[in-house]
């Protein structure tokens, strides 16, 4: 089975021309085009008559979008694209783009308490329906039961599409909607296991789940209480998802061991929004440190086109961490999202022949090894990288029978690892991390006994080899331990800030449950534990859209973000998991989502669709590339706005490396009560260190007629005192406090070239 903890990443790609003595055409490709749908002439009764009648044939056009965006994809050759592009109605065209795929205990860890709080305020999200870009659904999994769930909501528009073991039947008041997209993925020219269609064998041309990743992210945001849950025995208790009473609409766009295309994903962004969706959950996203800017991404432009609609998205923030700059969807009407630990692990322990013990993780349910000890070998002793990861056909079972082996992570999936070494007769397995996973572990139902260990240990073990001919080793199993400390840590994998795109924006938002996330899954496959914090915030955001069916995406943002943990169990700042070291805002936004405060925020920073395109304007888009994200022909004013006064419930400064001497910024804010009608503010503020931070007024005076007041905030620095942490910059927050609400927001000091 694929990890379901898979790298984010963004793969461009080309076709590869074929020589001959004739030249040939190159081979069609797919191109999606941004239309200004306000040129159809008005002989034509809709868009795709339009499309077909001037700008190709009909036989070439694989989605038409009317919705989040105006135009359509097709597969046309190059010089057909040029074509096209000469149309002077088109604004935009770009070429389809490969994507890939980025719990029993993490509702009570974010603060979620049965019969009180915001389960209780908003009905456990009874009716908001979350729409799920993923990989399908395994609907008889009992997290997807509708037992004593009410009608379907009137307002909704969806369908429950039928294909390859998938009935009308699948769907019910619970999955109230399902749909696949697959026609960028089957027009895709040759493209590794993927060109010609979808693999009968190991897919279902269908809603069903091959993956299991969409069936995981669902039941993690939407799941019911599924009583005497356990995964073989570990973590037992009530399974439930965040929001157990939402409902569930699910759009397939990625496909197993294939990925999922911009074109798929823009088409069924375009149908949840049509459809009816409260909120867009997308486990998806482009990677590599390189992001595109915002009228490049269709992620992006489906999300502006679903916010600009009222419908919350949240996005991840991929899994290309510890690296700096690594945060993917960046686009500020995103909520982006990290991932951190809970307090449940599932330790396992090495016992090395020589008395060492060293630890690790382990979801391995079988036939323990019961403390005898075994030949512990390390194949990539040889120097052959199939053999240090344990790849098909790549162990010599003459080496490896009957003895415990060292695999390296990386690759191919960890559990997949585990099947290799037994299909070669070895016994046991240990996982060691390179390092890039540094001490950053995930647990998996692995086949065989099997610990996951460190980089640290696993160094230390192929030491003990090299010096130990006779080297031997056993793993002993430990079952669920609740209560571990520190919790939560940022996961190593976490994608970390700066925003590559506009640093004016802090991303990643916040973090979230992603490590060890235990879930439904389908019976295609086992099942695992993953990242899976992007459902934790949906989830989370269809609570406060019922408690709150007035509140914007920015305001159910912005309630997330400024009530958010900065601390862990221990009540000390979070650590990293890649380094142990204390966090900045660059590893977790504006920290850890914490549900029992979001309810009532106090005060929220609120966002329309004219902020977003003044911010659009403040970064140099032009009229025409704005009209691309937003459908809409913008004129920008003549007095330029400034990117970061984006009304953002963060504030980043940045400062010219050239400047010297004393240098001031001002940045402006406004905020929304939402909590006591008279209700008076006065502002908290950690300055970072070496910077002076003022804000004008400090005392803000709410009243019956007053629910909207601005303040002025002024950060100064002297480059004579500025010294930039090992991430760049410096942090603080400013806080608004009542007596009741602390409404706060970090504050990220750092220096840039310009450019």
């Amino acid at each position: 089975m694929a990890s379901l903890l898979t790298l984010f990443m963004c793969f461009t790609f080309t076709a590869i021309p074929f020589f001959s003595p004739v030249s040939a055409e190159p081979a069609a490709k797919t191109y999606i085009f941004r239309v200004d749908s306000f040129s159809k002439p008005a002989v034509f009764p809709t868009h795709y008559h339009w499309y077909t009648s001037e700008f190709t044939e009909p036989v070439n056009i694989l989605h038409v979008y009317d919705t989040v965006f105006h135009g359509f994809s097709a597969s046309l050759t190059p010089s057909q694209a040029a074509s096209v592009l000469q149309h002077p109605s088109i604004l935009a065209t770009f070429e389809d783009r490969l994507r890939q795929l980025h719990t029993t205990r993490s509702p009570q860890f974010l603060g979620l308490r049965n019969q009180k709080g915001l389960w209780s305020e908003s009905d456990y999200g009874s009716d908001v329906i979350v729409g799920v870009l993923d990989t399908g659904i395994w609907p008889e999994r009992r997290s997807f039961s509708d037992l004593n769930l009410g009608p379907v909501p009137p307002r909704w528009k969806g369908v429950c599409e039928t294909g390859d073991k998938f009935t009308a039947h699948n769907c019910n008041r619970k999955i109230i909607g399902a749909r696949f997209f697959s026609k960028g993925h089957e027009a895709a020219p040759g493209f590794g296991p993927i060109g010609g269609g979808i693999n009968n064998t190991v897919e279902f041309k269908s809603p069903r789940d091959a993956d299991g990743h969409g069936t995981h992210t669902a039941s993690t945001a939407a799941g019911r209480h599924a009583f005497r849950a356990s995964m073989s025995g570990y973590a037992s208790g009530i399974a439930k998802g965040v929001a157990p009473k939402a409902r569930l609409a699910v759009y397939k766009v990625c496909w197993k061991n294939s990925g999922c295309f911009d074109s798929d994903i823009l088409a069924a962004f375009d149908a949840a929004v049509s459809d009816g969706v409260d909120v867009i959950s997308i486990s998806i996203g482009g990677g590599d440190g390189i992001s595109s800017p915002y009228y490049l991404d269709p992620i992006a432009i489906g999300a502006y086109g679903a916010v600009s609609r009222g419908v919350f998205v949240s996005s991840s923030a991929g899994n290309d961490g510890p690296n700096g700059m690594s945060v993917t969807n960046l686009a500020p009407w995103l909520t982006t999202v990290g991932a951190g630990t809970i307090d449940r692990n599932f330790p396992a322990e090495v016992i090395l022949g020589d008395g060492r013990k060293l630890f690790g993780v382990s979801l391995y349910a079988g036939k323990p090894l019961n403390g005898k000890m075994f030949s512990v070998v390390y194949p990539g002793k040889s120097g052959v990288l199939s053999a240090s990861l344990c790849m098909e056909n790549s162990l010599d079972p003459h080496l490896v029978r009957g003895k415990i082996v060292i695999c390296d992570r990386g690759s191919n999936p960890r559990v997949a690892k585990g099947m290799v070494v037994n299909k070669a007769g070895g016994v046991g397995m240990i996982l060691a991390n390179g390092v890039s996973n540094g001490e950053g572990l995930v647990g998996d139902a692995h086949l065989i006994p099997t610990c996951a260990v460190g980089a640290n240990e696993g160094d230390a073990i192929k030491s003990y080899i090299v010096k130990n001919p006779t080297a031997s080793a056993t793993i002993n199993f430990h079952g669920t331990v609740i209560g571990v400390k520190p919790a939560p840590v940022v996961a190593s994998f976490s994608g970390r800030g700066p925003n590559g795109l506009n640093p004016e924006i802090l991303k990643p938002d916040l973090i979230a449950p992603g490590v060890n996330i235990l879930a439904a899954w389908t019976d295609a496959v086992g099942p695992t534990g993953t990242s899976m914090a992007c459902p934790h915030v949906s989830g989370a955001a269809a609570l406060l859209k019922s408690a709150h069916p007035d509140w914007s995406p920015a305001a159910i943002r912005s309630a997330m973000m400024t009530t958010a943990n900065l601390v862990d169990n221990r009540l000390q700042p979070m650590t990293d998991e890649a380094t142990g070291k204390p966090v900045t805002p660059y590893d977790y936004g504006a920290g850890h989502l914490n549900l029992d405060l979001a309810l009532d925020p106090g005060l929220v920073y609120d966002l329309a669709n004219e902020d977003y395109v003044s911010f659009l304007c403040a970064i140099e888009y032009g009229p025409k590339t704005i009209q691309v994200i937003t459908k809409s022909p913008v004129n920008c004013s003549m007095r330029k706005p400034l990117p970061e006064n984006l009304n953002y419930p963060s504030i980043a400064a940045l400062f010219s490396t050239s400047s010297r001497g004393v240098s001031s910024k001002a940045f402006f804010r406004t905020v929304t009560n939402v909590g006591d009608a008279n209700a008076v503010y006065r502002v908290k503020i950690e300055a970072p260190k070496g910077v002076t931070v003022s804000v004008k007024p400090a005392k803000l005076v709410f009243t019956e007629k007053v629910r909207k007041l601005s303040y002025y905030v002024t950060i100064t620095v002297d480059s004579k005192n500025l010294v930039l942490n090992d991430s760049g910059a410096v942090f603080g927050s400013l806080s608004w406090i009542d007596g009741k609400h602390v409404v706060r927001s970090p504050i990220v000091v750092t220096q840039m070239s310009p450019l």
